[in-house]
Parts: structure tokens; sequence; C-alpha cells
């Protein structure tokens, strides 16, 4: 939406085609419905850490209550968004497209030509290949769901399945996870995602590593899931099996060979200015695209921007990705930016690593909160922040700082002697620091 604005306030003609309801997955059934949910996650989990210390009961989530009030923020946001494109004068297209020619997309049985197109088609859920993948649902319809089974089994140990998974054991559901690797969220810091895995083991949620999903069954009251792990069979029941293991991007369906646009099943492939190597007049965005960024909301929009740049004026612009700070919404969260320690150590530098248990701090401690945590690496050369990886109750804000500091190359010295607000969890900052 982002690009077909900018195109249509530089002066172009502009379309923009969806076969789904106008408004895309992070508004409708990704990013922002999910943290509705997290919310009451969070409520939940504080009320319990606080029973005893000024609260007699920890509550419950009323989950028909809860998904009614989701609905409040995502009902509206189709109509909305129409509205917006066309009161800019942009053409809606309601159907799938598909490319067939180089510049001639056909959607539903019109077709239409265009100087340039931009592939922006997001990403879908990855296909499951065992057999029963017809019984697991996606992350979508687990965002619609009116009632939660008291059991529940995520076939895959992704950053959607851990938050979900914290999600539903605050609901009082027995959770699994099963994940292939011998550890989950590989991409984020060692130490961070093992205090995870012990915060989420003391909710409640069973994390099978090293095991395979060999089939899923359809038995009467559920399914069974039958599983390989440390070559043993092994069968875990559940009333609902989640589709855990990630995303890929959403181009099978374009037909982008009749379009002379080169891809691979990880996305179109582009140059610098996110034009396709193959086809000049084809941009693409997003989690459709591969690039260096992740696969997060604000890249996509960021990569829009650009494409729409690059088409008004020339290929004049390229995407910065220096900084991707990545937050996994779990209760408590966790929140990544820069280089991991692995990644340190790979690329020689001379670094320190400052590792702190916040726990007994008193942003935590005030709250009942043993499960916080920083690590933080810094450059001894040149005193820059090379990677921060936080858990805790304001991991998502807190990241922020050190991903600003690395954008801006703000030395350690320099943000010990800033002045925070006090008390408040980035006050903590300095703490963290050498």
């Amino acid at each position: 939406m982002g690009a077909a604005m900018k195109c249509k306030k530089g002066g172009l003609d502009v379309a923009i085609v969806d076969s789904r309801p106008f408004g895309g997955t992070c508004a409708l059934r990704g990013c922002d419905p999910k943290k509705i949910l997290v919310g009451a996650a969070e409520l939940m989990d504080w009320n319990q850490r606080m029973k005893g210390k000024g609260f007699d009961t920890a509550g419950e989530i009323n989950w028909t209550d809860l998904m009614a009030f989701k609905r409040t923020f995502t009902e509206g946001v189709p109509q909305n968004r129409e509205k917006s494109l066309q009161d800019a004068g942009i053409t809606i297209l309601h159907g799938h497209a598909k490319f067939i020619e180089e510049n001639k997309i056909q959607v539903e049985e019109q077709i239409y030509e265009a100087k340039y197109i931009v592939i922006a088609t997001g990403s879908m859920p990855i296909p499951l290949s065992f057999k029963g993948n017809e019984h697991v649902i996606d992350s979508e319809a687990f965002l619609e769901l009116e009632k939660l089974p008291k059991k529940i089994v995520f076939a895959g140990g992704g950053f959607i399945a851990f938050e979900f998974a914290h999600i539903a054991a605050r609901t009082g559901a027995e959770v699994h996870i099963i994940e292939t690797q011998d550890r989950p969220l590989a991409n984020f810091d060692q130490d961070i995602v093992e205090m995870l895995l012990e915060k989420s083991k003391e909710i409640g949620v069973q994390i099978h590593t090293g095991t395979i999903v060999d089939s899923v069954e359809k038995i009467k009251d559920g399914f069974i899931v039958k599983c390989v792990e440390n070559n043993e069979k092994v069968e875990i029941s559940g009333g609902l099996v989640v589709n855990g293991a990630g995303r890929i991007a959403n181009i099978a369906g374009l037909d982008l060979e009749a379009g002379k646009v080169e891809h691979i099943n990880r996305g179109v492939i582009v140059n610098e200015y996110l034009q396709n190597i193959s086809n000049f007049s084809v941009y693409a965005t997003g989690d459709a695209v591969i690039s260096h960024g992740l696969p997060l909301t604000p890249i996509a929009v960021n990569e829009g921007k650009m494409a729409a740049a690059n088409i008004l004026k020339g290929n004049v612009v390229t995407p910065d990705y220096k900084v991707l700070p990545t937050v996994v919404f779990t209760v408590p969260k966790i929140g990544s930016v820069g280089l991991t320690e692995a990644q340190v150590i790979e690329k020689d530098y001379i670094y320190e690593i400052i590792k702190v248990d916040m726990s007994d701090w008193y942003t935590y401690k005030r709250t009942n909160d043993s499960f916080a945590m920083a690590k933080v690496i810094v450059d001894k050369e040149t005193d820059l922040i090379l990677g921060a990886h936080i858990m805790g109750s304001y991991a998502d804000e807190l990241i922020n700082h050190f991903a600003l500091a690395i954008q801006y190359s703000i030395s350690t010295k320099e943000m010990k002697r800033m002045i925070y607000a006090y008390p408040s969890a980035a006050s903590d900052i300095g703490y963290m620091l050498p």
C-alpha cells in the first residue's frame, strides 16, 4: 500500500490487486491481532506472579470475549484501507493476479498492462509434507479460533509457535512444541533462548527438540501426532495441531515464468534497488523478495517506499539493513539487534560481552519477575555496540534503544551519559554496559 500511495503521489496511474481482503497480513491475520492476545497473556502472567503480593487471585482468560475484542481491531481494516486507496485515486482490483507476459498480468478474466509491476505478496505458512497434514491448521486459523482446546500441539518450533504457545498456556491449555532441530529459535542468542525455554517449561509448555513429525492421525476426540524422537517412536495427542514451522514467500501462484521474473522458492531475486534481475519492469518487496532484510513489517514498509522511489526517479536508493531489531512476543519477550556472539567470533572482532541477569533488579523485582537477562556485545576498539540481546517484560522497548545506538554509532560511554526518566526500564541501560 505504501508503494502504491507513493507512486500515485508521484503522478503515476496506479492499480492495486489483492485476492484477499485489503489490509495485509500484519493488520488482519498477523502482528496486530496476535499482540492483542499477547496482551491478555501478559496480564495473566503479571497476576500470577503477584498472587500473594497484593493479588488474591490470578483470574482467567475468557477466550470468547478476547477474540471478540480482537475483532474490533481487524473488522474495519479492509473497508478503511480500500477507502483510503480510492480517495487517493488508486484503482482497486479484487482477485488473483498472475503474469501472462513481462508487462502484463491477468486478474480473473481481465488483462492489465503496466510499465512497472511491484510484487508485494508477502509470505505464507510453510507447507507440511508429512502424512495427515490436512488436519493441521496454520497461524491465521489459530487467530480465528472461537474456542481453544485443552491440549494443543505445534508442529515446528519457530517464533510464531512460541508466541502462540505462551498465549495458549496462559489459558490453561496443555501445550507441546515439536522441533526438528536440537535448539529452537536458532537465529537468536543461545543464552537468551535457554532462559526462554526455562520460562516456557515453568508455565507448562513441553518442548520436544530433535523430534520429527511423521504423521497426524484424526481420532474421535482430536488428533494423534506420531513422531520420531531420539530414534524412538512417540505419540502425542491433542485437540488441535498447529503449523509452527515458519513461513515462505507467497509467490507460487504468480506464474513468474510467464513474466520472465527470476526467482527461487525463497522469493524473487532482485538487485540492490529491489529490481528483478531478469525483468527490469518488476520490483519486489517484503517477504516475497530475497534480500538481506528480515521478514518483518517495518522492513516491508521501508522496501515498498524505496521501490516506489526507484520507479519514480530511476534507481536512486538502496535499502539499509544495518540495523534490524526483532522481537519474539512470548511472555516475557526476547529482543535482538545486531550480531550474536557466534557471529562476532566468526568475524574476528576484538570484543567484550556484558551478560547480566536482571531478575533481581528493581524494574523486575517489583512485579516478582524472575526471568530477565541482557547480553550486550561491544567492540573494544571502537566502544560501539555490535549486538544486544534481551529477555524481559520490556525487551521490545529496550531493544530499540540499542538499535538506535548501532544505527548512529553511539558509543557505550555516550549511552551511559544519557539521562533517562527514572524509574523506568530504560534507566537500567547504563548497567548493561561496560
